[in-house]
């Protein structure tokens, strides 16, 4: 199972994980569709929201995005209970590619609650 490229709607128990930057400001990308449908708040850069997380991916190189993304790895494994669908984060407005970015997630191919872009 792969993360939809275009994801309109979620179950209940279904979480959307979108780049983010540290400020909150979520006016483009996916950071704009998890504000203006999946409960995103203007201000919060990180961690979870209405039925967001948002990984911050604007604040420099690859290497500061991974602490968030191991932060999300862990908080997933700790709520079996729900289902992260990945978005393709870093890949657009703050142009990583999918070969930068995906190695980070590594850990995640593991826990069958996160769902990850075909790509990764």
């Amino acid at each position: 199972m792969t993360t939809p490229e275009f994801i309109t709607h979620l179950n209940e128990n279904e979480i959307f994980v979108f780049g983010s930057n540290l400020a909150g400001r979520h006016g483009g990308g996916a950071a704009r569709v998890a504000y203006e449908r999946f409960g995103a708040v203007m201000g919060q850069g990180v961690g979870l929201q209405g039925q967001c997380y948002a990984i911050p991916t604007m604040q420099g190189g690859v290497d500061t995005i991974k602490p968030y993304v191991d932060e999300f790895i862990e908080f997933a494994r700790q709520h079996q209970e729900l289902t992260f669908l990945v978005t393709r984060i870093g890949c657009g407005i703050a142009g990583f590619s999918d070969d930068e970015i995906a190695p980070l997630f590594a850990d995640a191919h593991l826990l069958p609650n996160i769902v990850l872009p075909s790509k990764w």
